[in-house]
């Protein structure tokens, strides 16, 4: 049955043939100035940025990194008979930029210039352009190795992603959290910084959030670079406590974010709570879906969780590659992935070259997961995680529903079909399902003999969500119910 699946409606993706802007005129490239005085060279830059003595400390901390802070070698230009790549394209919503669907994650670089040198100029050549680092990541050396591999090619040819790495309480002062964005600019040798974020938002909920970035005037400097040109895009990451995630995003028409980077991968879209033993307030499914209504584009960290979904269990391995036997577990996830159209970029964090070629080849171009492959991947992922009960006390707070929706009466029944093992799992090839499916719909409308209070009712208004003391994303919630209730 498995080798039978339809290709079913694949979304639109964008393959272009170049990443040059205009690939018929001659390119033109930053002339790296000989003999430069590079004390000289972070002063003036520091002074640009308009930063005074009180910053001394940013010039301080930029020592250790002088033997790597220096461009190595002349810039790249492409190989010989080099004419085209067919690496898949997103458009960034606000600035019609073409971003590379994979992205290249720096955080676990190899400590050796050249290597990292290799693998960049391999990527470029082959149109990945988005580049992912923090001041954080390898104590700073990511930031040095990828400032210096990046300064051998045209600026047009790619782009940089940066982060706000205040999460020390040390840091939340503002001229302390001031000079990391400074240093960040001098590490990576530029004066624009394509795309910057908040980095890991959501532990300690929305308090530490204010300390960190709103009591110390801290966003309203970003949001001032940003309008000044020093920072193109403006982002945050999340981590934890999702009332910081909703907090930021209920605010678009005030910050107006660019982008937002998830954790994300076809086992945390609905089971992220299981990770690591550790709770998590969302599942990537709401996170995706907030940031879609909220008309805000997706960066995506974790697509492997970890490389956790390069080593599955023989059972789920078997039944993928019973459909595409060629495949690595590794392409079905970021197949899984780049198949949805509000992804901006998909990161990788890789420290091999055949990880890059590996990784390149999946995305030139992206083979989307057609419908019965969505579907395959959630049951697979449902029989691994189990499937979890709803998390409600039935308080009632959420309630009255504005369309009159019974909430704690349909996750009741729903926990009390789990609890009994008679739920069946969506789209399951399971013998007993159409048995399980009368049993459940007929125990959902004794449970909710008045139809108008079914889970089909909502409209997803999220006026319950901040009601809720669980923090429970209601919506999804009742989006499962439908889901189970429905004929496969």
């Amino acid at each position: 049955m498995l080798k039978d699946l339809a290709v079913i409606g694949k979304i639109p993706i964008f393959v272009a043939q170049d990443n040059c802007e205009n690939k018929n005129k001659p390119q033109t490239q930053e002339k790296m100035k000989k003999n430069k005085d590079i004390d000289h060279g972070r002063r003036e830059f520091l002074r640009r940025l308009g930063i005074g003595a009180g910053s001394a400390m940013a010039l301080a901390a930029l020592e250790p990194f002088d033997a790597l802070a220096r461009p190595l070698g002349k810039q790249v230009t492409p190989p010989e008979g080099y004419v085209e790549n067919l690496m898949t394209y997103r458009v960034q919503h606000g600035s019609n930029q073409r971003v590379s669907l994979l992205g290249f994650g720096m955080m676990r670089l190899p400590n050796d210039q050249e290597q990292v040198n290799e693998m960049v100029d391999y990527a470029i050549a082959h149109g990945v352009n988005y580049f992912d680092t923090a001041p954080v990541y390898m104590g700073g050396r990511s930031e040095v190795l990828t400032g210096n591999a990046l300064a051998r090619h045209p600026r047009e040819k790619f782009l940089v992603a940066t982060k706000m790495s205040n999460q020390n309480p040390a840091s939340w002062d503002f001229d302390k959290a001031k000079a990391i964005y400074e240093q960040s600019h001098e590490r990576l040798q530029l004066d624009v910084i394509d795309y910057y974020l908040l980095h890991a938002i959501g532990g300690g909920g929305v308090d530490n959030l204010h300390s960190r970035f709103i009591d110390n005037k801290l966003l309203d400097f970003l949001l001032a670079e940003r309008e000044a040109g020093r920072i193109r895009h403006l982002g945050f990451s999340y981590h934890g406590d999702v009332s910081a995630f909703d907090w930021l995003l209920d605010r678009q028409e005030e910050y107006h974010w660019d982008f937002v980077q998830i954790q994300m991968n076809y086992l945390d879209w609905r089971h992220a709570s299981i990770r690591g033993g550790r709770r998590h307030d969302a599942d990537a499914e709401y996170l995706y879906n907030k940031c879609e209504k909220t008309g805000v584009q997706c960066v995506v960290m974790e697509p492997l969780r970890g490389g956790a979904l390069t080593k599955v269990d023989e059972e789920v391995s078997a039944a993928l590659k019973a459909v595409r036997p060629d495949d690595s577990m590794a392409r079905w996830a970021f197949r899984w992935v780049g198949s949805h159209p509000n992804i901006l970029t998909t990161l990788s964090g890789m420290n091999r070259m055949d990880h890059v070629k590996e990784n390149v080849e999946t995305f030139s171009p992206l083979d989307p997961c057609t419908e019965a492959e969505n579907t395959l991947l959630a049951t697979l992922a449902d029989k691994v995680a189990g499937v979890p009960v709803i998390p409600c006390t039935t308080c009632e707070y959420c309630m009255p529903c504005p369309f009159g929706v019974n909430i704690p009466g349909n996750f009741a029944y729903y926990n009390e079909a789990v609890n009994k093992k008679i739920i069946p799992l969506p789209n399951s090839d399971a013998a007993d399902y159409d048995k399980r499916r009368e049993v459940f719909i007929e125990g959902y409308h004794k449970a909710l003999p008045d139809s108008t209070t079914w889970a089909k009712s909502c409209q997803d208004c999220e006026e319950c969500l901040s009601k809720c003391p669980q923090q429970i994303r209601i919506p999804n919630q009742l989006a499962r119910i439908v889901e189970t209730l429905a004929k496969r």
